[in-house]
């Protein structure tokens, strides 16, 4: 072993035992509690909506697809939010994996799709972070999707078991396993997807047993949307149960719990007034720090470094009348399950957009690809650049490529901008913050609001598209750019929920994290940690001061 492998082994160690330390830390204090108690104190509510006979079950918590052998943040924020639950009194059960799946997501690598899952050392690293006495384990797959044998990728993708639609449950996690959307129809495909299809009907057996024998009165997953935890959300609902997704939030450290999907969150819409001065200020900053390049998404820093334009691209840019630049996403993002609608795909979209760009060479098109694309570890085996070096927009004059290593603004490039195209990325919000029009082709969290334009159907984009392209100036409706403001104000103030009072990064893998040393006490009266509690336990929403989204202006109804 060499230098740099042997301290990268210390440091996991030195990392293990730190996260050990304080989850040990809280159980004792947690311990010392419900001793205190001697099992007295009031009986919680039913949850609205619920079975009145679950409310005094355990809530379950499960979140198979979020981390192997270390910490990530959504196992951090379900672990923090089971702890503020148990110190209300209420029964918590952790939902384990022990081996429980042929394949699962995380254990799945896109090159070698056959790989066994590291079912040993997720196993271990579990025992550190449950109690024993409240684990559930999910065991060995005793029923292997042996009948699906010989059958071609489309029969997996419409495959049902026992009226439950595993095929299309599975189907987002193997697209975000392999890295792409559209899948191959060949062997290695089909043989990863029949093991995810024979666990996830393993699985469900499980969690219909599970659900029997407990009757929880609410369910905690991950996401809702890599397959184990769709699973398990899905056999939850059809009997009743309250179930809670969660995800990274806007801020670091932070998280987005949901009743929905959290990559979806449903917001209560209401008027006021435009935002006041310091709200104003405080979004100001944020977005200049956005400029910068200095931010993150799940503990991952995209951008090293933001480049300003450079001038070869600013002189092609002034000889033509106008400039449009197209944002795209990453294709196989959980994100894009709901993006889909007026398109088949984002692909779909690109090759939509062919025809109008080959018909208005006087518009400059700048086609951005989205920094994630390559992200090591995580490079798209579907990506943009594959797509355009095949497409009929590679040579053409009025057309620019930017891959996913070019650090360029994609401030500067809306500063710019005659009007922004996106799919789904947040970089539509953002230029309706910043003024400048944005059509949105995909159905994002912010198209629920008037916050961008988001036309109903395929035909009326492309119709809204060559209004745009051929008006002198397209002005925005009054409110939308308010609306824009009070909707992204929302989402990293009152929905992104800081629980970075607890949380540390870890110090060489990107998107891990380790508890810090509090002291237990604090999770007691923690804000954050009451409003989950709450949204768990009596269904509220999770919005830090109960405040509602409240957009455009006073006395104006958002339909």
């Amino acid at each position: 072993m060499n230098l740099q492998g042997l301290s990268l082994r210390l440091e996991r160690g030195s990392a293990d035992r730190q996260i050990r330390r304080q989850v040990d830390r809280v159980e004792r204090y947690l311990a010392g509690i419900a001793e205190s108690a001697s099992g007295e104190g009031p009986h919680p509510e039913p949850v609205e909506g619920s079975h009145p006979e679950l409310a005094e079950g355990p809530v379950l918590f499960f979140n198979a697809s979020t981390r192997v052998h270390t910490l990530s943040l959504n196992a951090a924020f379900s672990l923090l939010a089971s702890w503020s639950v148990r110190l209300a009194g209420v029964s918590v059960r952790y939902v384990v994996c022990h081996s429980g799946m042929e394949q699962c997501i995380l254990g799945t690598r896109s090159e070698s799709p056959q790989h066994p899952p590291p079912c040993g050392s997720c196993v271990h690293f579990s025992e550190h972070l449950f109690p024993r006495e409240l684990v559930i384990p999910l065991t060995s797959p005793r029923d292997p999707a042996t009948d699906l044998d010989g059958e071609p990728l489309e029969s997996l993708v419409s495959f049902q078991r026992r009226n439950l639609p595993v095929g299309q449950l599975c189907l987002p996690g193997l697209r975000w396993a392999l890295r792409r959307h559209h899948l191959s129809d060949d062997a290695a495909t089909r043989q990863l997807f029949r093991q995810y299809l024979g666990s996830a009907g393993n699985l469900a057996d499980q969690f219909e047993r599970i659900l029997e024998e407990t009757r929880p009165r609410a369910l905690v997953v991950f996401n809702g949307i890599m397959y184990p935890e769709a699973v398990a959300r899905a056999v939850a609902q059809r009997r009743g149960i309250p179930v809670i997704t969660h995800e990274v939030g806007l801020q670091p450290f932070s998280t987005f719990f949901s009743h929905d999907h959290a990559t979806f969150r449903q917001v209560n819409l209401r008027a006021q007034e435009e935002l006041k001065p310091d709200r104003e200020e405080q979004l100001e900053a944020y977005l200049q720090e956005r400029r910068r390049g200095r931010f993150s998404m799940a503990g991952i820093e995209f951008w090293p470094e933001i480049e300003s334009l450079p001038e070869a691209l600013t002189s092609r840019i002034a000889k033509f009348r106008q400039m449009v630049p197209i944002f795209t996403n990453v294709v196989f993002d959980t994100s894009q399950t709901h993006a889909n609608v007026l398109f088949q795909d984002m692909f779909d979209w690109l090759e939509a957009l062919a025809d109008p760009i080959a018909a208005d060479p006087e518009t400059l098109f700048v086609l951005r690809a989205h920094p994630d694309e390559d992200r090591p570890g995580k490079v798209s085996r579907e990506s943009v650049a594959d797509w355009f070096h095949r497409s009929p927009l590679r040579g053409r004059e009025n057309v620019v490529f930017i891959p996913p290593s070019e650090y360029v603004s994609s401030y500067e490039l809306i500063d710019r901008a005659k009007c922004v195209l996106v799919y789904s990325s947040s970089v539509g919000l953002e230029a309706s913050v910043l003024g400048v029009v944005a059509l949105c082709a995909g159905r994002a969290r912010y198209t629920q609001a008037d916050t961008v334009f988001f036309p109903s159907n395929r035909h009326a984009y492309l119709s809204q598209l060559e209004q745009f392209l051929a008006a002198e100036r397209i002005e925005m409706p009054g409110t939308m750019r308010e609306n824009a403001k009070a909707f992204l104000y929302h989402e990293l103030y009152h929905a992104s929920l800081d629980l970075s009072e607890f949380l540390r990064p870890y110090p060489s893998l990107p998107g891990m994290v380790l508890f810090s040393d509090f002291e237990p006490v604090q999770l007691d009266a923690h804000p954050t940690l009451n409003v989950i509690r709450n949204g768990v336990l009596e269904g509220a929403q999770f919005v830090l001061d109960g405040r509602e989204l409240q957009l455009g202006e006073l006395d104006r109804v958002v339909p």
